[in-house]
């Protein structure tokens, strides 16, 4: 099939085999997952199809594109880039605060795009109007199927919808229920259904691999996924190590006085875990931030030396000598602080980006077009939407259960465009629950693995004996 003739992008064989497909869907008003890996030009593979669906049916409605807040703006940008006659309608704010409607954008427009909050404040609106297609970009924010995201996505009548998403599975089966609830109604039966045929057969071990295969036939014909090692070997290696810390005596003191108190209340809790669910999760990331930082905790401890952060900038510091920039990640802003406060004791220049940063674009661009050897980033909002290749190593400060949450944060360097071997480091604190999280991370990694291509069989979403297993 040729590419339409308003691309301006050079596609990949990967990348025109994902227009061909988008096409075929289009066409026959089937739904799909584009589920390719992270950095392959997911987004681009969308546009082509936008447009090649315009270029057959110039008069027809345009298509939705809901997108995380931090992302809509990048939909524009590299429409413009790819396509730019497309003529692009940016949402990005409600009809009582913008100055125009969104009925005056859809006149005008061959592809809208908005954010997932505007989505739901405003869905009266967008419900109101005709669309050729909906595409959800990071169609993980809809994998809760009790959401408003997910259930407006299920009710918006359109011909044909699209979930593009690095990681269609972050956690359990039902994410993936909840998904193709949108893009293929019926496809996996009701929840009820699925969690009978498909979920607790699996989750149970799942005999003979039955079930799972089953699963695996229903979903292959309408999820897209390739990974960067088949499709572009081009790209630079990456390595991967982990960093063991050993604490410092006063730090271990006081992690194993807390571990205590709090291993005995969650077992106790674990009594009824549906129930003390979140209080269970409260103790946990409580034991998680001490292994990172006393201080995090017990402000008494401000004084005990931080091992981990001694080891960081150890590490640090040869990578800035060497010329090379850094990207630091964890899932705790107050511990980025922390790393800051170090790197400016020590003159070194660093950008920092989290969920509270007003200005994302303009820190991102500065760093980018900046000399600053180190981006501290916090995990929830530096995950997706960024292209940072710029930096060619990343040290994740704090392990999580979650591979995709973490593989996410490593594809911000590793992806197309990169041209330098990357570095990956994981410093866990050594004897704490992060080595016990290690461990949980590599059977969660199994869940996605046995689903998307490998043989095997594998637990469900964070339980009970997951939680045990941590204790132990």
């Amino acid at each position: 099939l040729a590419v339409p003739k308003t691309l301006t992008a050079t596609l990949r064989p990967y990348q025109h085999q994902a227009y061909e497909w988008l096409m075929f869907l289009y066409k026959y008003q089937l739904g799909g997952v584009l589920a390719d890996d992270m950095g392959l030009g997911k987004t681009v593979e969308s546009l082509a199809m936008v447009a090649g669906a315009r270029q057959d049916q110039p008069k027809a409605p345009p298509f939705l594109v809901v997108a995380p807040s931090s992302v809509v703006s990048n939909w524009a940008g590299e429409a413009a880039r790819f396509v730019p006659s497309l003529k692009v309608g940016l949402a990005a704010r409600t009809e009582s605060k913008a100055n125009t409607t969104l009925a005056h954008l859809h006149g005008d427009s061959d592809l809208i795009v908005t954010s997932y909050a505007v989505f739901r404040l405003d869905n009266p609106a967008f419900s109101a109007l005709d669309w050729s297609g909906l595409i959800l970009d990071e169609a993980q924010f809809a994998k809760n199927h009790t959401t408003k995201a997910n259930q407006q996505a299920r009710a918006l009548k359109t011909p044909f919808k699209l979930a593009v998403t690095g990681t269609p599975m972050e956690n359990s089966l039902n994410e993936l229920w909840a998904v193709f609830s949108i893009v293929a109604p019926g496809l996996l039966g009701s929840a009820r259904q699925f969690k009978q045929i498909y979920a607790d057969p699996i989750a149970a071990g799942d005999e003979n691999n039955q079930a799972l295969e089953r699963l695996r036939q229903r979903l292959r014909p309408l999820m897209l996924r390739r990974n960067k090692e088949l499709v572009a070997p081009e790209l630079p290696p990456r390595m991967e190590q982990v960093l063991q810390v050993e604490l410092e005596d006063r730090h271990r003191a006081i992690y194993d006085t807390h571990l205590q108190r709090e291993r005995q209340r969650m077992l106790g809790l674990l009594e009824d875990f549906k129930a003390n669910r979140f209080a269970v999760l409260r103790s946990l990331t409580l034991l998680r931030r001490l292994a990172l930082d006393a201080s995090l905790v017990d402000p008494k401890a401000k004084t005990a030396p931080s091992s981990k952060l001694n080891v960081l900038m150890e590490q640090l510091d040869d990578v800035v000598g060497s010329g090379h920039r850094a990207l630091v990640f964890s899932q705790f802003t107050t511990y980025l602080t922390i790393i800051a406060e170090r790197l400016g004791s020590q003159g070194i220049d660093y950008a920092y980006l989290d969920g509270s940063t007003v200005n994302r674009a303009k820190v991102i661009d500065g760093f980018k077009l900046g000399t600053a050897p180190v981006f501290l980033i916090s995990l929830k909002a530096g995950g997706f939407g960024l292209n940072l290749t710029e930096a060619d190593y990343v040290f994740l400060m704090d392990p999580w259960w979650n591979p995709a949450t973490e593989a996410q944060a490593v594809d911000r360097t590793h992806r197309i465009g990169q041209d330098r071997a990357v570095m990956v480091f994981r410093l866990v604190s050594k004897d704490t629950i992060e080595d016990k999280v290690m461990a949980l991370k590599e059977r969660k990694a199994a869940l996605f693995d046995a689903i998307m291509q490998a043989d095997g069989t594998f637990s469900a979403a964070l339980s009970e004996a997951d939680v045990r297993a941590l204790l132990d």
